[in-house]
């Protein structure tokens, strides 16, 4: 297995530079006009389209390696849905979280369905490649070889990831 690394060359600006721009975009949600104000308050003048190229080119494998260092999930994954109504109509917004508090997978359908909740623990275990040693949710058949808990008092953390929401 190599590593790929990021081709920096040809690029007026030092790595770091190009690097922190595409972080500053990705990690907190900035425009490509606020990235550059902020650098131009710091003395460096490059203008928000060569932001956007630099987030076009190099932040998807950014991405990619950030996913690859993130930790596994915890062995205890919470499923829950709630409704959301979205232009006066409703959707199930399918959750599924680790007994952290992390959001594992999201799922928004427009009609609540068994079909839909055995989805998204099908989903989670491919992505994941393990299965966890317990489910906390309200439907027995969703995955049977798993040991299974549906008690409302257990689901609380997938209930309190919706709160942000």
């Amino acid at each position: 297995m190599t590593k790929s690394r990021l081709n920096y060359k040809r690029h007026r600006f030092p790595p770091e530079i190009i690097a922190h721009a595409v972080w500053l975009h990705c990690r907190f949600n900035l425009s490509f006009r606020e990235v550059e104000e902020m650098f131009l308050e710091r003395g460096i003048d490059v203008s928000y389209e060569t932001i956007r190229r630099w987030v076009a080119k190099f932040g998807p494998p950014i991405a990619r390696g950030l996913r690859r260092r993130q930790s596994q999930p915890g062995d205890i994954w919470h499923l829950d849905e709630v409704v959301v109504t979205i232009k006066d109509r409703k959707f199930w917004l399918w959750r599924a979280v680790d007994q952290h508090g992390v959001v594992l997978d999201e799922i928004l359908q427009g009609r609540r369905n068994t079909a839909t909740a055995k989805r998204l623990p099908a989903r989670l275990m491919k992505r994941h490649r393990r299965i966890p040693k317990r489910f906390i949710a309200a439907k027995r058949e969703i995955a049977p070889g798993v040991d299974h808990r549906p008690h409302k008092g257990l689901n609380n953390r997938a209930e309190n990831s919706h709160l942000p929401f």
